[in-house]
């Protein structure tokens, strides 16, 4: 079983960035792709980014286009999410994922691919 943790999440002025970690422990050599994922209050939770682990392919969704960067850290088992140009619709929890279940055609973007959840970083996007 993998544990996951994040951190970096804070409060940001509109227009800036932040860089979010995610370490992750235990049996990570099953795991073939890490995700974020966000969730607002009253909101479900939805895709952000995604990379597979070892080929390092990156997968991102059309709302933060542009402005996001999904990068990972294989011997450190680490996964950061680099977020600029900040606007106020960012403002959510921010949690980060392990996929490590054998699926015959997993979807990066899809919530039940992934099997491990970490509790959750708060980002905060203010005016």
């Amino acid at each position: 079983q993998v544990q996951l943790v994040e951190s970096g999440g804070g409060l940001v002025q509109a227009g800036g960035s932040v860089r979010l970690s995610c370490a992750a422990s235990g049996r990570t050599f099953r795991t073939y792709a890490m995700g974020w994922f966000r969730q607002a209050p009253g909101k479900e939770r939805e895709f952000v980014s995604a990379i597979s682990w070892t080929a390092g392919n990156t997968y991102y969704s059309d709302s933060v286009g542009g402005r996001f960067t999904i990068s990972r850290d294989n011997a450190k088992n680490l996964v950061y999410l680099q977020m600029n140009s900040l606007k106020l619709e960012d403002t959510a929890i921010y949690f980060c994922a392990a996929a490590s279940s054998v699926i015959v055609f997993p979807r990066m973007n899809t919530i039940d691919t992934y099997d491990q959840w970490g509790q959750g970083t708060q980002v905060t996007v203010s005016s």
